[in-house]
């Protein structure tokens, strides 16, 4: 009999991850719409926000400035698009010689893309992002909720 050693960690991961992975599973022929990711790896990650008046996503974009990301609104402003085309620099020692990484574990792909269907009430003319600390929020307005309309009865 052989004795299995879980990782309390890695088994919490594992639970908190698994509504996503069952999903990626039933809608893997649909990669943009399942899971907001595109061709290429992991894509960026990103939690998303609702609040009353708007939704904001946060994605993790470490060492990369404003000018390496990029937000656009596509798919006839129903589709929110958010790609990064910068490379992360290593803190390479130049002018030591004899220097080399031991270990390399913080690789950033280069050009990864994550895509987003925005809600019916997400207003597509009403988005900002803001790009610090390696974090990029983009704050989608929510469309204001319809108001019902009173038709007036006629009589003969």
């Amino acid at each position: 009999m052989s004795r299995v050693v879980l990782d309390g960690d890695h088994l919490v991961s594992h639970l908190l991850n698994f509504p996503d992975n069952v999903e990626k599973l039933v809608f893997s022929s649909r990669p943009h719409e399942a899971d907001g990711e595109s061709k290429g790896g992991a894509g960026i990650p990103a939690d998303i926000l609702e609040t009353p008046k708007e939704y904001v996503f946060y994605f993790d974009v470490p060492g990369l400035s404003k000018s390496d990301v990029q937000v656009t609104v596509e798919d006839d402003q129903k589709s929110l698009v958010i790609r990064s085309s910068g490379k992360r620099k290593r803190e390479d020692m130049e002018e030591e010689e004899a220097c080399k990484y031991v270990r390399l574990e913080r690789r950033a792909p280069r050009n990864q893309t994550r895509k987003f269907r925005l809600p019916e009430n997400a207003d597509p003319s009403a988005i900002s992002a803001k790009c610090e600390n390696g974090v990029l929020t983009v704050t989608v307005e929510k469309l204001p909720a319809p108001k019902p309309k009173t038709v007036e009865v006629a009589t003969n």
